[in-house]
């Protein structure tokens, strides 16, 4: 079994960001990292994030830094990644890419504890970087052992560079076996000095730092600030430097927080001006803190905490020059809020100068939280996805998401709509043009659209076409003639011929061709004074089905090429030029008649910013009337048709416009939902919109909407703009309650069953009257007369949103011993909860099955295994198990309890078999029947050596992985095959009937198979060997399973499904991973396919190697040799090459770059 991986998604997890000018000027840019991918954002002036440009570096992101050299206007970017090596990376503005500026190879590669790369410190004049592992061994004075916990870069000015760091040296506690020396191991801030002269790092100063203290922030020193280093501890901030006294203040707590919990800071940004500067330090609960510093010749004088806001937990913080702040969160969506204020308004504060000692510790600060102010607010994929308050249902559609701006009635159904500007120079469109059956409509387009009269369009007629013919002038075409409005307000008619229609029109800027019923066709041209002059006939030899010019090339006068679609399946493209006018240049024959053509010309790039190079093409688009989209490419010389490629859209023919995307050209199709075919990064992409029916569009430009559409539908006229371009899904989300943990399909009305639980947390009730209280002690305090109601509804506030929203503030947390869940059903259709149950008494559901007992009257039952009281230290400690049954009422929408019955341990795993009831129990496998009372246990197997995690079952097999162990098949329950490597199952799927599908926790996939001759001899022998496999428990089972499929993905994937996203595409394994991306494995259906692939990934592989320097068969094979997957995000690369490497390429792959890229496309269309 071949397979061919492809990402869908990529990750949207943020594992770090940094902030700075990396395309030079005074541009505000962010660099993430999101795992194993790099992008570079930028706020645009809307305050929206755009991505200039991301590419994946196959290996493990694991630390960012920026910085600018002495004298220079841009940062460059530092990466310490999985490869052993550092890499210095530019931004390319011209070719948008990132250029490789420097690569040092300094050890192994991989995430090791002892090899450096988990940690970056920067000098902050440039000159120096420090990069740090988990673990180093020094050999400076003595070997010691240490473990680093932070490192950052001292700012001394233009003094030897210093760089501290947390360590904590563990070389006693080694030797020492009572646990002793490890009980009272300290740790350390140490400062290391680079000498320039000498290139030599000495260790400087060593003093003893609080236990808690975990994270290191600069102090801007030289002539800026005091120089110096803020030591972030639990539940302190101390600032540190050598030969200066600790200035320490203690971090505000929240009033409601239990006293044996701490606070740390998880996250930290600083904001340098001229003349200040100041720290935002956020806590593991997601409250932000401002930090000043008061300093004098002597040094630090004062140390200040003061509460600045709230918001999610962030994993990386950048304050922007512009007054931007981007979160990017541990979890849920990450965010860009615009500062309003800088803190300056009294508030919570702790100052080191009243720092109180008391008997029991120092005395803390408490504050009460406040809310943000000023917030502005097909198939399809169900996912889970976040934890606590921002959990979320997403549902992903394959499409692009619509920004809806404006709906409105018409009064009647129209058949066309235009949109034209007054002059070619114009920024903006001036009309709207609706045509209906019997007249047309003009919108003049302003501050608001309004009809007019007296535009000198024709208006009681039907229009086939509207455009800006020549510089200045507007050509309406109706059935009857040709109406030519110059700028003046003169109008100039041509009328046709006799009683002949006009049935077709194809128009650029400056050559109009009709078609006459029964197939005249007539070409019009724009000569110097601006007139449009008839200057050829031609006779078809039958009805004219569609027509089309090619734009006009840059410096002509004139388009070469005219593509006329005829009934007889075949589109036929005549020159226009003066020599062979109306001569056929080239035939196409077609699977269907054309109902609508469309040239698409691709202007040539280097670089640019779509990162590839590409010579100039022109495109022939055509829409068959069996639903296909027909694309071929127009030879730019002599006319001929070459390369063409179709794609299945929807039951309706496809209708063609052209829309500007990005300033590009782009087109949209019309079929039984709407498509968009543009160029992003080198590819072509056609995507469906998210969007309902449309029947005709037209690109539509004005002030408050620079690049959207115009489009009719029954009798509304829509205009939106299409968002986010380049994102394979479209995503809706619907908050849940608590953390999902897993969900069922109800299988009679496809509602969705989901079980969510929290460890240390309070039930909603209890969490709504803390609130209350919380409310009535904010109002006593804020408002002076304690108005509760006004500070409910917002108070003095101008949102009326809840001004302590969890989803910003995150759960008051409760002892770790507590638990709160509840089961919930959710109708997708209409993203509404029909039944929340929530269940009693610290007990959690972890898994859940709907089950089908034989001969009983309830139908289908809902199975949910819990537990009560669960502690994860010491080990899995619990009150008890139970499985809940309930039956479903009201056609699925809620719930009855039937019974529970109590077990010895956590069910973490159920599934229908055969009428009953499997439950993995701890390590125990049991089989249960319905009972009135309780369950009825009716077999059991004890042979596994750890915790069941999954079951799948599949007629009289059983398919079981444990936590860490083996991954089992079983008959009867009685084990006859295993998995000979040990691995940690984070997810598995059941593909055949001797296939499995696991992933494990190290983020790789793999595929077992039971050889055929054991499967075989199974089948013929169900009963003969079972007291010989019996015997098989020390050793595992007698037989072993082989392993087919072997890929390491980079993320730890959390779910396998089977599925096929697109109406008659191939079959293919989705993932989905912790960061959040999605991916797909699809299986190769031929030899030559597998072939090819592989030929163009070793290529790849040779020509074009990762940006961070990590080799990607190293990658690819970190845990396990790769074998049998086609990696196709380094294929997908192939567009971006420059293009003497892509010719090199397909050189030695006999083919040209073009069919290497149609070939790309082919595969992709398969899954999505």
């Amino acid at each position: 079994m071949y397979l061919y991986n492809l990402t869908l998604q990529q990750a949207t997890g943020i594992v770090s960001a940094i902030n700075g000018n990396f395309s030079g000027g005074k541009v505000q840019e962010i660099v993430v990292a999101r795992g194993k991918i790099l992008s570079l954002l930028r706020p645009d002036d809307l305050g929206k994030l755009q991505t200039l440009h991301s590419v994946e570096i196959f290996g493990c992101i694991r630390s960012l830094a920026q910085f600018r050299l002495t004298g220079a206007q841009k940062d460059y970017i530092v990466v310490g990644s999985d490869s052993g090596r550092i890499v210095i990376l530019e931004y390319n503005k011209e070719k948008n890419v990132f250029d490789k500026v420097h690569q040092e190879t300094f050890g192994k590669s991989g995430c090791r504890r002892i090899v450096p790369g988990q940690y970056l410190a920067i000098d902050p004049k440039g000159r120096a970087v420090m990069i740090g592992a988990c673990e180093k061994q020094k050999l400076v004075y003595l070997i010691s052992h240490t473990i680093v916990y932070s490192i950052c870069g001292v700012d001394c000015g233009f003094d030897n560079p210093i760089f501290a760091s947390i360590e904590l040296d563990y070389s006693e506690a080694d030797q020492d076996s009572t646990g002793q020396a490890a009980n009272e191991a300290q740790k350390h801030l140490t400062f290391y000095e680079l000498d320039l002269g000498l290139n030599h790092v000495s260790r400087k100063w060593s003093e003893q730092v609080d236990n808690g203290a975990n994270m290191l922030v600069t102090v801007p020193g030289g002539g800026d600030g005091p120089s110096g280093v803020l030591v972030c501890a639990e539940n302190f901030v101390i600032y540190k430097n050598q030969g200066h006294p600790d200035v320490r203040a203690v971090i505000p707590r929240r009033a409601d927080l239990p006293a044996e919990r701490g606070v740390l800071i998880v996250s930290a940004a600083s904001h340098k001006q001229k003349s200040m500067f100041f720290f935002l330090l956020q806590t593991e609960y997601g409250d932000i803190f401002k930090v000043t510093l008061e300093h004098g010749n002597e040094g630090v004088t004062e140390l200040k905490i003061k509460y600045f806001d709230t918001i999610p937990v962030t994993a990386s913080m950048c304050v922007l020059k512009t007054g931007f702040l981007f979160a990017a969160s541990e979890f849920g969506n990450h965010a860009l809020y615009q500062f309003q204020a800088i803190g300056d308004d009294p508030d919570v504060e702790s100052l080191s100068s009243t720092l109180m000692e008391t008997e029991e510790g120092f005395q803390p600060v408490f504050f009460q939280p406040r809310g943000l102010k000023n917030l502005e607010e097909t198939p399809q994929i169900f996912s889970l996805c976040g934890r606590g308050p921002r959990s979320s249902l997403r549902i992903l559609r394959p499409s692009l998401a619509i920004s809806e701006m404006a709906v409105s009635q018409l009064p009647g159904v129209p058949s066309a709509v235009w949109t034209v500007k007054k002059n070619v120079s114009d920024a903006f469109d001036a009309y709207i043009v609706v045509s209906f059956s019997n007249a047309t409509l003009v919108l003049s387009i302003g501050e608001t659209v309004e009809e007019v009269s007296d535009s000198g369009f024709l208006d009681t007629t039907p229009s086939l076409a509207v455009s800006l013919i020549g510089d200045d002038s507007l050509m309406q075409v109706h059935p009857n003639g040709i109406r030519h409005i110059r700028e003046d307000g003169r109008i100039n008619e041509w009328r046709t011929p006799g009683k002949r229609k006009i049935v077709k029109v194809g128009s650029n800027g400056l050559q109009v061709v009709i078609a006459l019923s029964g197939g005249e066709l007539i070409y019009f041209e724009v000569d110097m004074t601006g007139q449009l002059m008839e200057v050829e006939k031609h006779e078809m030899s039958g009805d004219v089905a569609c027509l089309d010019i090619a734009p006009v090339p840059e410096g002509r006068q004139r388009s070469r090429f005219l593509a006329v679609g005829s009934y007889d399946n075949t589109i036929r493209i005549l020159s226009l030029d003066p020599d062979d006018c109306m001569q056929i240049l080239s035939v196409q024959s077609v699977s269907s008649p054309p109902e609508s053509l469309l040239f698409l010309e691709v202007k040539a790039s280097v670089g640019g910013e779509d990162g590839a190079d590409h010579p100039a093409n022109l495109f022939l688009n055509a829409g068959l009337q069996n639903g296909v989209l027909f694309r071929t490419v127009v030879d730019m010389v002599t006319g001929q048709l070459s390369d063409s490629r179709s794609r299945f859209l929807g039951l309706r023919a496809p209708k063609l416009f052209s829309v500007k995307v990005r300033g590009r050209p782009a087109i949209l199709c019309l079929s039984s939902r709407p498509w968009l075919g543009y160029i992003h990064q080198g590819h072509f992409l056609l995507t469906p919109l998210s969007y309902e029916t449309l029947e005709f569009a037209a690109s539509f430009s004005s002030d408050q909407c620079a690049e959207g559409v115009v489009a009719v539908a029954g009798d509304i006229l829509r205009v939106f703009t299409i968002e986010r371009l380049g994102e394979t899904f479209n995503e809706t989300a619907i908050p849940l309650r608590y953390t999902p943990r897993r969900f069922v399909m109800q299988p009679k009305r496809k509602l969705l069953v989901i079980i969510e639980s929290d460890q240390g947390s309070y039930t909603a009730e209890e969490r709504e009257a803390a609130r209350k209280e919380c409310f009535e002690a904010a109002g006593m305090g804020e408002n002076g007369n304690g108005n509760v109601n006004e500070m409910e509804n917002g108070g003095d506030d101008e949102d009326k949103e809840d001004p302590l929203s969890d989803e910003q503030y995150g759960y008051p947390k409760a002892e770790s011993n507590k638990w709160v869940s509840c089961i919930r059903i959710l109708d997708p259709r209409t993203a509404t909860t029909t039944c929340l149950l929530e269940l009693q008494d610290s007990e959690a559901a972890f898994s859940v099955c709907t089950v089908n007992f034989h001969d009983k009257e309830y139908g289908a039952l809902l199975a949910v295994g819990t537990a009560k009281g669960l502690q994860f230290w010491p080990k899995n400690s619990l009150v008890a198990g139970f499985i809940h049954i309930y039956r479903f009422l009201e056609d699925g929408r809620s719930l009855q309890l039937l019974h529970k019955t109590q077990v010895e341990g956590v069910p973490l795993a159920l599934c229908q078999f055969q009428g009953r009831l499997l439950a993995g129990i701890g390590s125990v496998l049991r089989l249960y029947d319905l009972g009135k009372k309780r369950l009825l246990r009716k077999c059991e197997n004890k042979l596994f050596p750890n915790t069941i995690v999954s079951i799948h079952t599949y007629r009289d097999r059983i398919y079981v992985g444990d936590i860490q162990e083996y991954r089992r098949d079983e008959n009867q329950l009685y084990t006859f095959a295993d998995d000979v490597v040990p691995r940690w199952l984070t997810a598995s799927y059941h593909i055949d009937f001797d296939t499995m599908a696991g992933a494990d926790k190290f983020g790789n996939v793999y595929f077992v198979r039971l050889p055929q001759d054991v499967s075989d001899e199974i089948e013929e022998d169900p009963t003969g060997g079972k007291i010989k496999w019996e015997q098989g428990r020390l050793n595992g089972a007698p037989n072993k399973v082989e392993e087919i499929v072997q890929f390491h993905i980079g993320d730890v994937v959390t779910c396998l499904q089977k599925a096929s996203l697109i109406p008659g595409g191939g079959e293919c394994v989705l993932y989905g991973t912790v960061m959040g991306s999605l991916g797909a494995l699809l299986p190769f259906t031929s030899r030559d396919d597998v072939d090819f692939f592989s030929h163009l990934e070793m290529h790849m592989r040779q020509e074009h190697p990762p940006l961070c320097g990590r080799d990607h068969m190293a990658y690819r094979s970190a845990y396990f040799p790769v074998k049998d997957v086609i990696d196709g995000d380094l294929c997908e690369q192939f567009p971006t090459l420059p293009l003497d490497l892509q010719r090199k390429i397909a050189d030695e792959l006999d083919r040209t770059p073009g069919e290497i890229m149609k070939k790309l496309e082919e595969i992709r269309n398969k899954i999505i």
